[in-house]
């Protein structure tokens, strides 16, 4: 077990650094400069505004004028001693921005995972025990369909319908659960509805899949013949044996929210992580895109490791693999 964990580890540490490298030198390719927009003006203005010399001191100052291998060791140097740099944009230390900004994803995220796992379980157990009914046709089409749906889609759909047309909930906006707590479930109504449909959906349709597989078992056409109630059949043999993959599934549900947090987070102008890092692709900082992709990574590939972990333990034969 401790060979097969540091095995993963090893793995996940390569991913992270190939995912750094990666976006290190995309963010570098995009059109414009992010000079430009520190300084809030047009090139032709800003070249009016400073002299050349100016400008390459400027440049100096950011490290934009070394090579990219230099600009990436130095920076990944800084990263891995917890100086995740300064916001070219805004000029403050990208870890207090990211201190101010991380409560309110990781709460938005918990709350959408905790909500998404309970419904999705339950729905997906529910259509397995009354397979064939109406119950399980309407629920199965509800879930197909909410797969499907686009989260940012689905996003401007509700707000369409709600703020606009019926005017029962506010457009957009962050209000603090400890000031106004009404105000604040108003205002949270939308985004979690909209994070949670696809992961209510996908969990429901494999709990499902996986209870069936197992429903038909020798082992469990035994409990019945013993007349053991349908409670203790399916809590103590049908879902010990059906929550592997939902386990993989449940992994798999954590990188969603984490991204679907950027679309949610900018549509419904949220003050996360996911506005700050959409908001640093379109002002070229960076240092900010780098450091937020970073987090981003870091949490899948914990998430994804701690899912191999839980797999293993819950079936020894995995390890082996």
């Amino acid at each position: 077990m401790t060979a097969y964990i540091i095995r993963r580890i090893i793995i996940g540490l390569i991913v992270l650094l190939l995912v750094t490298m990666l976006v290190f030198l995309l963010v570098r390719l995009l059109p414009g400069d992010p000079l430009v927009v520190f300084l809030g003006q047009s090139f032709t203005q800003m070249q009016q505004r400073i002299t050349t010399a100016e400008y390459e001191a400027l440049k100096h100052q950011w490290g934009l004028d070394r090579p990219l291998y230099i600009q990436y060791v130095d920076w990944l140097g800084k990263a891995l001693r917890g100086d995740l740099g300064r916001s070219i944009k805004v000029n403050e230390k990208i870890s207090t921005l990211i201190a101010e900004r991380m409560p309110r994803t990781i709460y938005i995220g918990l709350v959408t995972l905790l909500f998404s796992s309970i419904s999705g379980i339950l729905v997906g157990i529910i259509c397995a025990l009354r397979r064939g009914t109406w119950l399980d046709n309407t629920l199965t089409t509800i879930a197909n369909i909410g797969m499907v749906i686009p989260v940012f889609w689905l996003a401007i759909l509700l707000m369409y319908l709600f703020s606009y047309k019926l005017r029962w909930l506010p457009t957009s906006g962050w209000v603090n659960p400890f000031d106004d707590f009404w105000g604040h479930v108003k205002c949270m109504i939308m985004p979690f509805l909209s994070m949670a449909v696809g992961s209510v959906a996908g969990l429901a349709r494999i709990v499902r899949s996986c209870m069936l597989e197992v429903i038909a078992a020798d082992y469990i056409r035994t409990a019945w013949a013993k007349g053991l109630r349908e409670r203790i059949i399916v809590m103590r043999h049908q879902m010990k044996n059906a929550m592997i993959p939902v386990v993989t599934m449940l992994g798999g549900s954590l990188v969603g929210v984490m991204g679907g947090s950027i679309f949610i987070e900018t549509i419904f102008a949220i003050p996360g992580i996911g506005l700050l890092t959409t908001r640093a692709i379109f002002d070229q900082d960076y240092q900010v895109v780098q450091a937020t992709v970073l987090l981003f990574g870091l949490v899948i590939i914990m998430s994804n490791l701690l899912v191999d972990i839980i797999w293993a333990w819950m079936d020894p034969r995995i390890r082996y693999a």
